[in-house]
């Protein structure tokens, strides 16, 4: 914040001698002493908007309100601070306790995946080969065999998985992790949301039926919405990927697809797989089918259905990519690690020295109070800080709630309420205090979610007509439309709206590389009657989109841009099928 004595003029020896000086040199003079006064000054507050260039803001955010630092491993490593991973921990807090409820165990898997072990499934190595990072040497010398760094560990585990599983009577065998993973093939990092090393959680699941195995897919993508509206207040797209999306050696993949106004691009927020048994059949994961024993005892073997879902710290990037502003960070309470800031205002010069102790211990007993309710607060009594300067210190790291309390509030018995998200101002009487900031909180959680859905709401398009395509997502909407869900519908129109924008998109942040399906959303739309309609050039017919179509998919901007960098590499233009 700025200090008071560098608001005040420096007249120079020219002001004291009465000359006056040519506009020019005044100006270079001033200049000079401007540069000179910054130097003094606590620039710790954001020094460019959103709107100027969401990569720089969004940067400044993450470091200046202390959720994010840099690494000497510099753009793929970020160090994880203490907010960051107080939210981190209550999404696994919370997604414990639910996959406990079905049986699943958490365990720890080895690091490192022998080059072997990861080549087993041809169609898996395929979609991450690109990603994986390789140690070829130990200390001084060279491994005789490479060892690929964990992309995911589907093939880390599932040998463990044939060792354990002997019987029907084993499944569902369900287990859990919480670690770490490295993905290499991309060139721009963004913390949170695109980096080489990230922490996740990943679910691994053997079943004897593929109902069984349905069944919990779905249980699981309910949980992630959960995750991402009851404690992250962002709304999310439940769907389908269409098949060329889909992860790499599954069945079919579930998605919850989130959206972000600042930039009009959709994010992938979590995603649930369903494998289908071809991961089985490569690691030969049999049990007897205790449906088809014969007279002589012998059963045929099964392959056992699996499952894997993974939900990582891009749900925090997305989170306070979507809350926060130009002020800096915004927490939605339930994730905040501090939900209160309680500010002592009016301690002036003109205070007793009694009056100012008789202040200070209420406000912590008040405090304690608080916190004995189970509200997390921060009570910053420190007198060499103004109220002002802390004032803008928690609005930057985004404490929810700011509550300040000075002798005209202990004359009435009441405090001021400053909500974050809001900027709106309360008071509240001291008696009953614990409940009512109970209160505001929940609803402050509540109306964070309600806003946020409301702005993707209103950015969801549907249109039947392919003239409207690029248009519509150049204005920063996601797109629902006629789709017949496979890959080559999907990649067909991506093509062409790539093609479209070279020719008619004068907006350099548009989607240069066509648009990508995000989902066929379980929440379909009634399709519009089918009708035939080819376009002059000949090169796609809207017969295609409409008399094959099956869902109404969701499609939007893939990838984040910001008007002078990349945040999250080339971007992509996507949609709902």
């Amino acid at each position: 914040m700025d200090n008071a004595s560098n608001e005040l003029p420096d007249r120079g020896k020219a002001a004291k001698k009465g000359k006056k000086e040519k506009p020019e040199k005044a100006n270079k003079q001033q200049e000079k002493k401007t540069e000179k006064q910054t130097g003094n000054l606590d620039t710790k507050g954001l020094t460019v908007t959103r709107a100027e260039d969401l990569g720089a803001w969004y940067s400044e955010v993450l470091t200046k309100a202390g959720i994010v630092s840099y690494y000497d491993v510099q753009d793929m490593c970020y160090i994880l601070d203490p907010p960051l991973i107080f939210a981190w921990d209550e999404i696994r807090k919370y997604f414990d306790a639910k996959i406990k409820t079905i049986g699943v165990r958490n365990c720890y898997y080895p690091l490192f995946i022998t080059r072997d072990n990861l080549e087993k499934e041809q169609d898996h190595v395929e979609g991450f080969s690109a990603e994986v990072a390789w140690v070829e040497r130990g200390g001084k010398n060279k491994l005789e065999k490479p060892l690929a760094v964990r992309p995911t560990s589907e093939t880390a585990m599932y040998k463990d998985f044939a060792d354990k599983i002997h019987s029907h009577r084993d499944l569902p065998f369900k287990r859990n992790q919480w670690n770490n993973v490295v993905r290499w093939e991309f060139s721009h990092c963004t913390p949170l949301l695109r980096s080489r090393e990230f922490l996740w959680q990943e679910g691994h699941t053997a079943h004897l039926t593929k109902e069984s195995a349905d069944e919990e897919v779905l249980q699981i993508l309910d949980w992630y919405a959960d995750v991402y509206e009851e404690l992250l207040a962002v709304p999310v797209v439940k769907g389908r990927k269409t098949e060329n999306e889909k992860f790499p050696g599954a069945l079919y993949t579930t998605t919850i697809e989130s959206y972000i106004e600042a930039n009009g691009r959709a994010i992938q927020a979590g995603t649930s797989h369903a494998l289908g048994q071809g991961f089985a059949r490569m690691y030969n994961i049999t049990v007897e089918d205790p449906a088809s024993k014969s007279a002589d005892g012998e059963s045929n073997k099964l392959f056992v259905w699996q499952n894997s879902w993974g939900l990582s710290t891009r749900s925090l990037g997305t989170m306070l990519m979507i809350h926060s502003d130009d002020k800096g960070a915004v927490f939605p309470p339930r994730v905040a690690e501090f939900q209160v800031a309680f500010i002592p205002v009016g301690i002036t010069a003109k205070l007793s020295d009694a009056d100012k102790e008789k202040l200070l211990n209420a406000i912590e007993g008040i405090s304690k109070t608080l916190i004995d309710h189970g509200i997390r607060v921060q009570c910053d009594t420190r007198s060499h800080y103004s109220p002002g300067w802390k004032f803008a210190e928690y609005e930057l790291r985004g404490f929810p709630l700011r509550i300040e309390y000075g002798p005209k509030d202990a004359e009435k018995g009441t405090v001021v309420t400053v909500r974050r998200d809001t900027g709106e101002k309360g008071t509240l009487p001291v008696e009953g205090l614990a409940k009512s900031v109970q209160e505001l909180l929940d609803r402050i959680q509540q109306e964070m979610l309600e806003r946020v859905r409301k702005i993707y709401h209103d950015h969801i398009k549907y249109t039947s007509k392919w003239d409207e395509v690029v248009p519509l997502l150049n204005a920063k909407n996601v797109i629902r439309m006629p789709h017949c869900g496979d890959g080559d519908c999907a990649e067909a129109v991506k093509k062409e709206t790539a093609e479209i924008s070279k020719t008619e998109v004068i907006d350099p942040r548009a989607p240069s590389m066509g648009a990508k399906a995000l989902c066929i959303p379980y929440e379909q739309l009634e399709l519009p009657e089918n009708r035939s309609e080819t376009r002059e050039n000949g090169i796609y017919e809207e017969r295609r989109l409409y008399e094959q179509a099956k869902y109404a998919t969701v499609n939007g901007a893939r990838g984040m841009r910001s008007s002078r960098s990349d945040v999250e590499g080339p971007g992509t233009a996507s949609y709902q099928v």
